[in-house]
């Protein structure tokens, strides 16, 4: 049985078979599925596909590159949902700075208050955080750091391969690890995925996007987290029925509510 992590089930390209594609899950040996929020107007699309399915839950929270979206009190009101298990996704991402000077340490500094405020918010909740990461390491471990992340822990989505973020695995937090590892050009996740603490992995696809190989160029879903999970084992010199236990158990032990 396998825990997708990262899923984002309420996304417009599942609007017409997303029935099917949960199906595809459950015949795939998919035990649960998380849908991370990127959107906030997305939010009730999740929740009703959360309620909908016993073992789907969402998270409430914006991407860093919404975080102008981002309402306390509305995140709040979904927080309150016993289906919605953690908070995020939120954090920092770079890669798409203005070329201005003053611009850019501007974006910067907005995102920065903003994964600030969603680390307030699930400390305020007792929920853990989903956290996004891309071309900003240091910022986003200073951040996790300062603001005390480590009372609540969460897990790095997408996991970066970056060495600089594994001492997070000490602040409770897990390494999110997804198609990519299976990509021609991962060697530096590859080379990384042995140092991660085996109590510190949880698999995800991050559909619809990043789907696994061989199956890239089509739209990602649950179903191919299977492709991950024989990766990580072939890495791991472990059996997929070794890596699928492992993994599960980590998801169950950071959200709760998959151990019901």
């Amino acid at each position: 049985m396998i825990i997708d992590t990262h899923a984002h089930l309420d996304d417009e390209r599942y609007k017409d078979d997303i029935e099917e594609v949960i199906a595809n899950a459950k015949a795939s040996g998919i035990e649960g599925v998380l849908i991370p929020g990127a959107d906030i107007n997305d939010l009730k699309k999740a929740q009703k596909i959360a309620h909908d399915n016993k073992h789907i839950f969402f998270a409430a929270g914006v991407h860093p590159y919404h975080h102008e979206q981002y309402d306390e009190k509305v995140l709040r009101g979904f927080l309150e949902d016993e289906k919605c298990i953690a908070v995020g996704e939120c954090g920092l991402d770079y890669f798409r700075l203005p070329e201005d000077e003053e611009e850019k340490n501007l974006e910067k500094k907005q995102q920065q208050e903003i994964f600030k405020a969603h680390i307030e918010l699930a400390r305020s909740v007792k929920k853990p955080l989903i956290v996004h990461i891309r071309d900003a390491n240091d910022d986003s471990r200073r951040v996790l750091v300062e603001n005390s992340a480590k009372e609540i822990g969460g897990v790095l989505h997408c996991y970066n391969a970056s060495e600089h973020l594994l001492p997070l695995a000490n602040d409770g937090f897990y390494f999110g690890i997804g198609g990519v590892l299976t990509f021609k050009n991962a060697k530096q996740l590859v080379d990384v995925l042995g140092k991660i603490p085996l109590d510190r992995i949880v698999v995800e696809t991050d559909a619809p996007y990043l789907t696994p190989h061989p199956n890239r160029g089509k739209r990602n879903e649950p179903a191919y987290t299977k492709y991950v999970v024989e990766k990580i084992a072939k890495l791991l010199n472990m059996t997929v029925s070794q890596v699928e236990e492992l993994t599960t158990n980590n998801a169950k032990r950071l959200f709760k509510a998959f151990q019901k």
